[in-house]
């Protein structure tokens, strides 16, 4: 969302808008920058922006690429200010283009590239920020850039992989769903409608159906709002602290997913900290990091717990042994990092580990719900079968 700010600063009002999700977001950047905000109002979107919203928006794959892009050019000699006059020209996507001009142009006006990325927080996270801001300080940002995007393109990939895994049985289920209802709430009440005028004894399975049918057939229109409401307010719930707590608690439970989730944010956790802390932020601070950008709230909180210890002498090994969430693997792997000297190899050793692990917990997820679709699938099927064909099977015999 796109923000119009007035601020005091050096004796002026200053006026100018940035991109954020909320005008706290807003007002925090500019306290940050030493601004006074007077006021912040969102910006109106005019009548194309529903299409900008769907099919202009900038990606995780337009970040990916822009920084493999200036990577590639710091390395080759170029200045932040040239790569980004180059970015310039070669881009054409709109919104991507409007944060490449600003970003270019906080830099020209005297701003750190950390600083102006600090703009657009739904685009470039604090790990982002805080890899750029060590690179600036160390001189290497151009090193820092590379492996940054190298990350990144994991990221996507191993993103890609889980997506592409689960978006068979995703579809196949949303179709079912969707084909009972209609079946259940449209077609079977005309087929059930005919038993009302004979008088036989109609089975278990048929009463059930009749009144499922009856139900659905009279309150559709409710059922569909419902379940739209519903869905909006799960969604509000779950982007509540205790929301995502309970969901995360929820799939720690789910037998074969609750691999995949744990090794997920194993795989993210890891790779984070081994980037940090070979690019020179300290432990802490990459703790600090790792704790903000973590997805599962669970591994949030035991994070928070070893930085409560490290940051009183434990060691990160020790620290990480006294919390049960963590696997015996990555304990003993970051213990001989730590002694050995070399922590970020280690851990980015481990993360790939994990990764592997990851992509073969996929497998078989994805192995065991496709023949569970086709049972539950079937069941249905048979269960409606059974409740329309029998009460004709009994016509058919008493008329004998």
């Amino acid at each position: 969302m796109l923000f119009h700010y007035r601020a005091y600063k050096d004796r002026k009002i200053q006026t100018g808008k940035i991109e954020a999700n909320r005008a706290e977001d807003v007002v925090a950047y500019l306290k940050g920058n030493r601004f006074f905000p007077i006021a912040v109002d969102p910006i109106k979107s005019n009548g194309g922006s529903l299409f900008a919203f769907f099919f202009d928006r900038v990606s995780f794959n337009d970040v990916v690429n822009l920084t493999r892009q200036l990577a590639i050019m710091l390395n080759a000699g170029l200045t932040l200010v040239d790569s980004f006059d180059i970015l310039k020209k070669q881009t054409t996507k709109l919104s991507l283009l409007k944060v490449i001009e600003d970003i270019n142009k906080d830099i020209r006006g005297g701003q750190t590239f950390s600083s102006a990325l600090k703009k657009y927080p739904q685009l470039f996270p604090n790990l982002y920020i805080a890899l750029v801001k060590s690179g600036e300080a160390s001189g290497k940002l151009s090193e820092i850039l590379l492996k940054l995007s190298e990350n990144l393109e994991k990221q996507r990939e191993f993103q890609g992989k889980i997506k592409g895994a689960l978006i068979y049985p995703v579809i196949v289920i949303i179709a079912m769903v969707t084909v009972m209802f209609i079946m259940v709430t449209f077609v079977v009440p005309r087929l059930l409608g005919l038993y009302k005028d004979f008088n036989i004894a109609l089975p278990i399975t048929t009463q059930i159906l009749i009144l499922i049918s009856s139900f659905s057939a009279r309150f559709w229109p409710f059922i569909i709002i419902g379940i739209v409401f519903g869905s909006s307010l799960l969604g509000r719930y779950l982007q509540t602290k205790s929301g995502r707590y309970n969901r995360d608690r929820l799939l720690f439970k789910l037998p074969v997913i609750n691999n995949i989730v744990k090794i997920s944010s194993l795989v993210d956790a890891t790779r984070t900290l081994s980037i940090l802390i070979s690019s020179g932020v300290s432990i802490l601070e990459a703790l600090t990091i790792v704790i903000e950008t973590s997805s599962n709230v669970i591994y949030q909180m035991a994070l928070e717990n070893i930085y409560k210890q490290v940051e009183k002498g434990v060691s990160l090994g020790t620290a990480m042994a006294n919390e049960q969430i963590f696997p015996a693997i990555l304990v003993q792997m970051t213990t001989v990092g730590e002694q050995t000297g070399h922590l970020d190899d280690t851990l980015m050793r481990i993360s790939r580990y994990f990764e592997m692990e990851s992509e073969l917990a996929v497998k078989a997820m994805t192995t065991l719900i496709e023949p569970l679709i086709l049972v539950v699938l079937g069941l249905g099927v048979g269960f409606l079968v059974m409740s329309v064909i029998t009460p004709i099977y009994n016509l058919t015999s008493s008329f004998n």
